[in-house]
């Protein structure tokens, strides 16, 4: 049974904390580590990509499969969105790498970064629902607030380029007018402070608090400036990018899975009898991805993955398909958590 104090938060007060709040914290912690070990100005070493990379970035695009795939009710039931949504994004990432590897990788980036943005604003969503909060004002300073934390520090990489980091290659970002972070800024900074000020309001005033929700905002704010604006380093973006968009995702589905355990097939059950056996099937999943990878394509990581493949010639066609797991789980995303039209979703809120 759900108790008082849970009705503040998506999934209880500890498991709250711990993903949203505390990834953040490792993440600075790592970031400190970092600068203490002078790896600030290199790129991310093994270790870091093992952790950050792999095991959470890489496993968290997999996770959507236990949200759709293997779960057989759920992907008979929009079969055909389920199905088109790789096939599509398979044929639109051949059509885009024929006309250029750059075009296909800047297409790709920026359906990843409309991705990481709008995650940040779905928690905030899920918060609001949660806490039934559904003035119109409240609802314009919320969004603006984790919506400015994320696009202003992106103005800020866009506006000084190049940078010693890339979201996937080397120029996948087009260059802005030095302009827009001139004027975001500030627009940037009274947003924020907004949103603390209205927080402030609404507990001296109703004695109402969401501190999930400024947590979520925050940590976004704090990790996205630090990660992409403070430090022009490959490490400090990669240690305060990936940790707090992956960890939490990875909470969401292990709660819809324990939700839709007893509805589904033996597999399922099997994959998701424990949590370990749950991220451990992510993980492997993860290996295998990136296995292909680097033998194929970017021939890196040989200690743990392998000699390369002389596949050059097919990459017009292996890389849209490596990519397709990120594709569909950025454009399922969109479709997946929303209340309407997912009779069985079970998510917070």
């Amino acid at each position: 049974m759900e108790t008082k104090a849970d009705k503040t938060w998506l999934f209880s007060r500890n498991i709250d904390l711990s993903v949203f709040l505390g990834s953040a914290i490792v993440s600075l912690l790592l970031l400190a580590l970092g600068w203490q070990l002078g790896m600030l100005n290199d790129d991310s070493p093994d270790w870091t990509w093992i952790t950050a990379v792999l095991l959470i970035d890489v496993a968290h695009v997999w996770s959507t499969s236990f949200r759709v795939y293997f779960d057989t009710e759920e992907f008979k039931r929009r079969f055909w969105l389920y199905l088109l949504v790789p096939v599509f994004g398979y044929a639109v990432g051949v059509a885009l790498y024929s006309e250029g590897e750059l075009t296909f990788w800047r297409a790709l980036a920026l359906v990843a970064v409309f991705h990481f943005v709008r995650q940040q604003y779905g928690w905030v969503a899920l918060y609001r629902r949660k806490l039934n909060e559904t003035e119109n004002w409240t609802w314009w300073i919320d969004a603006a607030a984790v919506y400015l934390a994320t696009i202003y520090p992106l103005a800020f990489w866009m506006t000084s380029l190049p940078r010693n980091f890339n979201w996937f290659v080397a120029n996948d970002f087009f260059a802005l007018p030095v302009f827009v972070e001139a004027v975001l800024f500030p627009i940037y900074l009274l947003a924020l402070a907004t949103y603390f000020a209205k927080s402030v309001y609404l507990y001296k005033t109703k004695n109402f608090l969401n501190p999930g929700k400024d947590i979520v905002v925050a940590t976004t704010a704090v990790c996205w400036y630090i990660g992409i604006v403070l430090f022009n380093s490959d490490y400090a973006f990669t240690v305060t990018n990936v940790i707090i968009h992956g960890v939490p995702y990875f909470a969401l589905i292990w709660f819809y899975v324990k939700q839709r355990r007893k509805s589904t097939g033996t597999i399922y059950r099997t994959l998701s009898h424990h949590w370990i056996i749950f991220l451990a099937t992510l993980w492997a999943f993860a290996y295998v991805e990136e296995l292909l990878w680097n033998r194929g394509v970017w021939h890196e990581k040989s200690w743990l993955f392998g000699n390369e493949w002389n596949w050059a010639e097919w990459k017009i066609y292996l890389v849209p398909l490596l990519a397709v797991p990120q594709l569909t789980h950025y454009i399922l995303d969109g479709f997946i958590w929303r209340r309407r039209g997912n009779p069985n979703q079970s998510v917070p809120g």
